[in-house]
């Protein structure tokens, strides 16, 4: 089996919430969007963001927890932009979960939840190149 994700689908409580804070916070727009969800075409994959209610009923569990053990990455090209990022998160109503530092192993990082709870670690890291189209390759 190809080992690839196609679509990664958060639960949300607001819509247009949740889509103002995407694009405050990164820039992003959907590349589509109706009452219920919205997506966003990332380098490779779909991220998608759509009511949690919605969501249940599509999974047919209902009481989804209001967020998993889970974090999603946004690399940056440079170990500068890793605060200019968390900055715009905390500017469009991210909640600062910890400052950015430099972690033992290398690199930079630092965490913010965005308002539906899920956790954005923002990093750089000197061994992990970005191409142009923003793909992350992994290297040791």
């Amino acid at each position: 089996m190809q080992q690839q994700i196609a679509v990664i689908t958060l639960g949300i409580s607001d819509l247009a919430r949740s889509k103002s804070f995407y694009q405050k916070g990164f820039g992003w727009n959907p590349v589509f969007e109706n009452a219920e969800i919205a997506f966003y075409q990332m380098n490779g994959f779909v991220l998608g963001t759509w009511l949690k209610s919605s969501l249940e009923e599509d999974t047919k569990q209902q009481g989804l927890p209001p967020q998993g053990a889970v974090t999603l990455a946004h690399n940056v090209a440079r170990e500068r932009d890793v605060q200019v990022v968390i900055d715009k998160f905390v500017s469009a109503g991210a909640t600062l979960l910890r400052q950015a530092d430099a972690p033992s192993h290398g690199g930079r990082r630092g965490y913010v939840k965005d308002p539906d709870g899920h956790i954005w670690e923002i990093a750089w890291n000197p061994v992990w190149p970005i191409d142009q189209e923003g793909h992350v390759t992994f290297a040791n």
